[in-house]
C-alpha cells in the first residue's frame, strides 16, 4: 500500500495510506486533516488544494496542466514546489511522497 507522508501547517506529520486511484486531496480529506479547503471537490477550479512536495519519489508525479498551472499562478504562496493535491492520483509509484499543506491565501 502507498505511504503519504502529510505535514500540517502546524509542523504535525500524518502518515496516510491510501487506496489507489483516489487523488492526494481525497486521501488527506479522509484522513481527517481539515486544513485543506479543497473547496471545488477535485475539480481543479479554486486552488484550495494547494501542497508543497516535499519529496518525488523519482520524479512520478504526472505533469503539471495548464489549469494547474494558471490557478497556482493565483497563489501568493507559490514555490517551484507547488501542486494542487487534486491533481496527483494516489499509486504505488507515488510510495513515499511528502508534502505539506500550503498557508491559506
Amino acid at each position: 500500500m502507498t505511504a503519504i507522508t502529510v505535514t500540517t501547517r502546524e509542523g504535525v506529520e500524518h502518515e496516510l495510506r491510501p487506496q489507489d486511484g483516489i487523488s492526494v486531496m481525497e486521501a488527506i480529506r479522509e484522513s481527517g486533516i481539515d486544513e485543506l479547503l479543497a473547496l471545488c471537490g477535485g475539480c481543479c477550479s479554486c486552488a484550495t488544494c494547494h501542497v508543497f512536495v516535499d519529496r518525488d519519489p523519482v520524479g512520478q508525479l504526472p505533469p503539471m496542466s495548464a489549469d494547474e498551472d494558471d490557478l497556482l499562478e493565483s497563489s501568493s504562496s507559490r514555490t517551484d514546489r507547488s501542486r494542487l493535491s487534486c491533481q496527483l492520483p494516489v499509486s504505488a509509484a507515488l510510495d513515499g511522497l511528502r508534502i505539506t499543506i500550503a498557508p491559506e491565501d
